[in-house]
């Protein structure tokens, strides 16, 4: 629940805010609309490219935030559109605003499980550099929508032996 004076969860408006950011990146970095929407995994050379290029150690604080911000709605598109995911507002009495914006899907185990996207992001960001894969692997597994090791994997195959 919003707290006093603060303006309660817009979700249709940060739905579409982060579509269009993810839209925008990917257009900057060459990857046209259809292409991305046809499969968001079509992104990840161009973002790592631009993610490895980048001087993070001379970025200011509102570089780390627009940064963390465009990863963030990269890894929610990415659950959404490859794993049927979708944006919930959650009550967070330890956030100033008294909710979040998380990530919420079924797993593979038929367990529906949340995440926000900006921890995954925080992740990453404590272990540079940034590897796209890695972050959105984190959020798969995090989400049980990936092969756990030893769980047979896709095939049936028994990834735990060598």
């Amino acid at each position: 629940m919003p707290r006093a004076n603060t303006p309660g969860p817009d979700l249709e408006r940060w739905i579409e805010e982060g579509r269009l950011t993810i839209l925008d990146i990917a257009s900057m970095l060459g990857v046209s609309q259809e292409v991305y929407e046809g499969d968001p995994l079509t992104l990840i050379p161009a973002l790592q490219n631009y993610t490895s290029r980048l001087p993070l150690a001379e970025f200011e604080q509102s570089d780390w935030v627009t940064l963390q911000s465009d990863l963030i709605a990269y890894v929610a598109d990415f659950l959404i559109r490859r794993h049927g995911a979708h944006w919930k507002v959650v009550d967070d009495p330890s956030m100033p605003r008294g909710y979040r914006y998380v990530v919420e899907v079924e797993g593979r185990d038929g367990e529906t499980r949340r995440i926000d996207p900006i921890d995954i992001v925080r992740v990453e960001f404590g272990n540079l550099p940034i590897e796209i894969t890695r972050m959105l692997a984190s959020a798969e597994l995090t989400l049980h929508l990936a092969s756990q090791s030893g769980d047979g994997g896709e095939n049936g195959a028994d990834s735990s032996r060598p």
